[in-house]
């Protein structure tokens, strides 16, 4: 069973702090085998919402920090999703950037019940450690995505 048409719009927040780190979770995929692998906070626009407004909601909700504004999205794009329990079968991803001025360990207060089993741990890391690392992540470009947010910030 694959995923079901449709497009699943998402906002994603390259969180970084001084040292050039961002703060990623590792998270399990919408997929049979469970795939783990590093993504930035963030998640779907609801309804009625835009991609800033669902970036600073689920910001609120994934780490614990309150925003109102982001500034404007430095990168978006679209793909093909093929985990086999998605309920979608394409996405497109805004990304948006908030430099913090320290490091901090997010709350899971406000996570959903599926964030809670599927989210197992969060890491500030470096463009260069990502590469470095040998994990999986996604999308492809996170790094370049991070440096970016970096020299942004």
């Amino acid at each position: 069973m694959g995923p079901t048409p449709g497009l699943r719009r998402t906002s994603r927040i390259l969180v970084v702090d001084p040292e050039g780190a961002a703060l990623l979770f590792l998270t399990a995929a919408p997929d049979s085998s469970r795939f783990a692998r590093w993504i930035t906070p963030g998640g779907g626009v609801d309804p009625g919402e835009t991609h800033h407004e669902a970036a600073v909601r689920e910001l609120f909700e994934e780490t614990g920090l309150r925003v109102t504004e982001l500034g404007p999205s430095i990168h978006a794009f679209d793909f093909d999703v093929t985990w086999d329990q998605a309920d979608h079968d394409r996405g497109h991803a805004e990304y948006y950037v908030l430099a913090v001025p320290a490091r901090f360990a997010p709350s899971s207060e406000h996570w959903t019940a599926d964030e809670h089993v599927d989210v197992t741990d969060h890491r500030w890391v470096t463009a260069d450690e990502l590469e470095a690392a040998g994990e999986p992540f996604e999308p492809a470009h996170l790094p370049e995505l991070i440096r970016r947010a970096v020299s942004e910030a």
